[in-house]
């Protein structure tokens, strides 16, 4: 009997985590739906739900969603449904974790092409250390980092194996100098006791 409480309040705890740090799709009717966002493309937005009604994978037509909340132990909140948008433009919705070195957008641009960022979410790299996407406030130089003088732990990018490039928290547009494929990283130099990620929408 003891055995069989432990297991149900296990269960309880880990379907209360999964509550917890789910993504929630907020729609123009009110309803609220909890899961995972899986990617924002143009004027669609596919989310999959975790319960009820709306448990499992569903595309959503941009023009009936309020906002996209991030509300689980990266931080910070993303809004989808105004001025996130960039009219005419493409876009795509990745995660960039803190992890891993480099992560790749499955995006390749061309010389010249201006781009742009939105971030949300903080990553922690270090005991005691989390930030935002602009990373580290007074960071000093380090030359074993990505960006040697630029904050710790800030959003960065690249295209092919050029030199990295800032991004920080700007969300203006970023023009890149050469084509290929746009990868997305953390101006960190030592990765293993990192955690979380960047929810990260790019307009291109």
């Amino acid at each position: 009997m003891r055995l069989r409480s432990l297991c149900l309040a296990a269960a309880s705890l880990f379907a209360l985590q999964s509550v917890m740090f789910a993504d929630t799709l907020v729609l123009r009717d009110g309803r609220r739906v909890e899961g995972t966002l899986v990617s924002v493309r143009g004027d669609t937005i596919e989310f999959e739900g975790s319960s009820g009604r709306d448990r499992g994978r569903r595309t959503y037509d941009r023009s009936d969603v309020r906002s996209i909340q991030f509300d689980d132990e990266r931080g910070g909140s993303g809004f989808a449904g105004g001025s996130g948008a960039r009219p005419g433009l493409r876009e795509r919705v990745i995660a960039v974790d803190a992890r891993v070195r480099w992560s790749d957008t499955g995006i390749d641009v061309r010389g010249g092409q201006d781009v742009s960022f939105v971030a949300v979410g903080k990553v922690s790299w270090g005991p005691g250390r989390k930030d935002e996407a602009e990373g580290e406030h007074n960071s000093p130089s380090n030359s074993a980092r990505p960006m040697a003088n630029r904050p710790a732990a800030a959003l960065i990018g690249k295209v092919g194996e050029s030199d990295p490039f800032f991004i920080g928290n700007d969300r203006g547009p970023i023009r890149v100098r050469g084509g290929g494929r746009l990868y997305l990283g953390i101006n960190d130099d030592f990765l293993q006791d990192n955690g979380g990620s960047f929810r990260v929408t790019i307009y291109y």
